[in-house]
Parts: structure tokens; sequence; C-alpha cells
């Protein structure tokens, strides 16, 4: 259940691939290109993988629709595969009632420095490098109800690249990563947890949140898909008592281009976390710890 497919092609090259394309979230077409690309290639920044070409996917209402808002859509795209260094090399257009935009990707990893969601190990602690909540802050978009800065700050971290906090990673003696999309931050928490055969233990005080997301939940503006991650991650799951509902709401939203999940040595964390901050000018979190068990499931507190 890794983030991307791996092929060796050499002692030294190996081949990651991966695909996302997915319905609009936001209403500028430009926008919704660009947070469709950031998305896409976090998968391979997530393997620690260099993402080097794409290939469009659209579904378009050719018939409802002007092909100015289909040239925006692919415009917003392509000035984050410019910024990526991602050479676009083709693509495919259905019409289709909805429109839809993502990218095949295929980038190179060393086939030694893979980073997968298995190599956690009991000690590390887990880095979060970007806000939580964007689920539903869309809902409440979608819905009228979102604040134009809520929507803003949502944004501007899902039009953001990757691209930084997996280069810094590499540089560090990490040990796991995985980037944090539909399954939510829980689901994809314990995919790693799982295959790393360990625990976790979630410090909730220091779960990152965009503004106004808890407000939303307590409207009740929580996704389909939140309802469904908890469903089925839950019983993995042991929350604290005392722990707010809506909190819980947060950490089982489906992201849309959200943040890298990194483990990594204890003693390690809080200089990574130093180096987005000086090198990157990005804030990233220390969520929790690492342990021995129970294996393949989380505790927050």
């Amino acid at each position: 259940s890794d983030d991307a497919g791996v092929y060796q092609l050499s002692e030294e090259v190996a081949l990651v691939q991966t695909v996302d394309f997915f319905t609009p979230i936001v209403d500028d077409p430009f926008t919704f290109g660009q947070i469709a690309v950031a998305n896409a290639l976090s998968d391979v920044y997530a393997m620690g993988g260099k993402p080097l070409t794409a290939l469009n996917l659209v579904a378009f209402p050719i018939k409802d629709l002007s092909l100015s808002v289909l040239k925006e859509i692919l415009r917003g795209g392509l000035s984050k595969m410019e910024e990526a260094e991602v050479a676009l090399v083709g693509g495919h257009t259905v019409e289709d009632p909805e429109i839809k935009y993502g990218l095949a990707v295929t980038g190179v990893v060393h086939p030694k420095r893979i980073f997968t969601n298995a190599g956690a190990k009991a000690g590390d602690q887990l880095v979060l490098t970007k806000p939580l909540g964007t689920g539903i802050i869309a809902t409440a978009l979608k819905g009228g109800m979102a604040s134009k800065e809520s929507v803003a700050k949502m944004v501007e971290s899902m039009v953001a690249l990757n691209r930084k906090a997996s280069e810094k990673m590499q540089t560090f003696p990490s040990h796991a990563c995985t980037d944090i999309t539909g399954f939510s931050f829980i689901g994809h928490a314990l995919e790693m947890a799982m295959a790393s055969q360990v625990g976790m233990v979630i410090q909730s005080k220091s779960i990152p949140i965009f503004p106004e997301a808890l407000e939303y939940a307590k409207l009740g503006l929580v996704t389909g898909g939140g309802h469904s991650n908890r469903q089925f991650f839950s019983c993995r799951v042991e929350a604290d008592t005392n722990l707010s509902p809506l909190l819980m709401d947060i950490l089982y939203d489906p992201q849309t281009s959200g943040g890298l999940l990194i483990s990594l040595p204890s003693d390690q964390a809080q200089n990574l976390v130093e180096t987005l901050q000086k090198e990157a000018q990005m804030d990233t979190w220390i969520v929790g710890q690492v342990v021995e068990g129970p294996p393949g499931k989380i505790q927050i507190i």
C-alpha cells in the first residue's frame, strides 16, 4: 500500500510511477489545476523520488462549459509542473459531465534510497509538514459558508509542492514517509504503523489545524469520506476520552494535497523542523512518537 509503484531499471535507477485525478474542490480553474498537479506529484516526493515527466488526464463537459475554463485548469497545472521541473509529455481527454483533472507521473529514485511507509522504528518521532482540515473547509466552501481567509490558507497549503520537504527529509536519517491524502491523517499514519509493525502515540495538542476548520466541523460540515475513514480505521485507534470529538473529525478528514508524515530518529526530528523553517520557510510540526506496540495501532492523547 505504498504511495507509488517502483520498478528497478539498474543498480542506480528505479522508476517511480503514480496516477491521481479528481473533481474540482475550489471554484477558480487555474487554482484547481495547481492543486491537482501538486497532489499528483506528492506520491513521488513521499517515496523520496524526483518526478521527471507527466501526462495530463482530463475529463471535461465540452458541450456545457467554455474551453477557456479547461485552458485555465491546464495553465494552472502547467505552472506547477514548471515549478517542479517536470516535463509535460502528453495526455488524454474524455468528454464527461463532470470536470476531472490530474496526472500520471513518472519519476526516478535510487533503488537503495526508496522511502516506504514500512521503515518506522520504535523511538522515532513523527513530523508532519502541512496542517489538517482541507476536506472540512472545502465542504464549507461548497456550502457557501467558508470565510475568504480560511479558503486562502487552505489553497496556499494545497498548491505548495512537497518537494522541499522531500529533499530535506533525504538529507536526514529518515526511516519512513507517506503523504496525507484521502484516507486522512489517522488512515495514513495507521498504514505506516501496520506496514512497519509498530505502534504510534499522537499528541493531540501538537496537531496543526487550519484556522476555522474546527468551527466548520462544529457546524457538522464533515465529509462523507471522513465518516468512511472513521468507520474503517477507528477499530485500530484508542483516543483519550477527554479529546474533543471535533478534533477527531479533523484527524479523520480526507486531505487533498496534504503534507508528508516523516518518521525519523527522535534526536533528529527537531533538526528537520528547524531546517525546513530556516531553509525552506516551511512550518512543520512534531506530532507524535513511534512505540513498539501494540503494532498497527494508534493512541491519541
